[in-house]
C-alpha cells in the first residue's frame, strides 16, 4: 500500500476505536476500566493517519517540482490491499455478540478463593454477583448467606446431562481471557430453559454443590424459589474478581 492508504487505513481503525470507546460496543472486547486507554488508542491512531497523509502530500508536492518530467506510464497500486479495511467495517457495522452458554459448557468453571469478602447489608435481600455468591458458597461454606434471601443475574446454560448453571463470564482484562463461573440451579426451576437467556434468579443458599465435568472445579448451588427473565445487561462480563 502506498502512504495515502495506509493513512486512511490508520485513520479508520482509530475511528473505529472512537466509535466502540464513545458507546457501549466496547464492552464486548474489553473491560470497562480500558475506555479511556482505548479513546486514547483511538485519537493517536487519528492524528497518526493525519500525519502520514500530510507529509505524504507534503514530500508528493516537493518531488514534483524538482524532478523533470517523466513519461513513464505509472503502475497502480494492487487494490487487494483495500481488503484490510473490511475487518474495521465489520467493527463499526457489526456487534459480535458476548460470549455464552457454549463457551460455558466447554469451559470448566474459574471460580477463585476471594481475598476478602465484604460486608453486607444486615437486613434484606442480599443481591450479588454470580462470583461472589459463588466464592461465599464454597469457600467460606456459605457462613454469610445462610437463611437470607439471595438475588442473582446470569445466561442460563445446561450441562451434557441437562443440569442447569446460572452463569457469568469472568474477565481479566478483555473478552479473548473470559472464563465462566457457574452456580448450579435447584428447586422451582422454570420449565422450559433457554440457553443464553438472562434470569434473575431469587433463592436461598444451599451447600450442595458438584464438580465441573470439565476441570472438577467446584460449582455451588442455590435453591431456587423464584426466576424472571431480565434483559441482557449493558456489561454481561463481571469483573468484580479483578477490582
Amino acid at each position: 500500500m502506498n502512504r495515502q492508504a495506509q493513512s486512511a487505513v490508520l485513520f479508520l481503525l482509530g475511528a473505529s476505536l472512537l466509535h466502540a470507546g464513545t458507546t457501549d460496543l466496547y464492552l464486548r472486547y474489553v473491560k470497562a476500566g480500558l475506555r479511556p486507554l482505548l479513546l486514547a488508542a483511538g485519537a493517536v491512531l487519528i492524528a497518526t493517519a493525519l500525519a502520514t497523509a500530510w507529509y505524504e502530500r507534503r514530500a508528493t508536492n516537493r518531488k514534483k517540482s524538482t524532478e523533470p518530467p517523466t513519461f513513464a506510464s505509472p503502475h497502480p497500486e494492487p487494490r487487494i490491499s483495500w481488503l484490510l479495511v473490511l475487518p474495521l467495517l465489520a467493527l463499526i457495522l457489526v456487534a459480535p455478540p458476548a460470549l455464552g452458554s457454549y463457551s460455558a459448557t466447554r469451559t470448566g468453571t474459574s471460580l477463585q478463593e476471594p481475598l476478602a469478602y465484604p460486608a453486607l447489608p444486615a437486613t434484606g435481600p442480599l443481591r450479588l454477583s454470580v462470583v461472589d455468591y459463588a466464592g461465599r458458597a464454597v469457600y467460606d461454606d456459605g457462613r454469610t448467606l445462610t437463611g437470607r434471601r439471595i438475588q442473582l443475574t446470569g445466561f442460563l446454560a445446561l450441562d451434557r446431562d441437562g443440569t442447569p448453571y446460572l452463569v457469568r463470564m469472568a474477565l481479566n482484562c478483555c473478552a479473548a481471557d473470559a472464563q465462566p463461573v457457574k452456580v448450579g440451579l435447584t428447586g422451582r426451576i422454570p420449565p422450559v430453559l433457554q440457553p443464553d437467556t438472562w434470569l434473575e434468579i431469587t433463592g436461598t443458599y444451599t451447600p450442595h454443590r458438584v464438580k465441573d465435568p470439565v476441570n472438577d472445579g467446584p460449582i455451588p448451588f442455590i435453591e431456587v424459589t423464584a426466576a424472571r427473565p431480565v434483559p441482557t445487561p449493558k456489561d454481561p462480563y463481571d469483573e468484580t474478581w479483578n477490582t
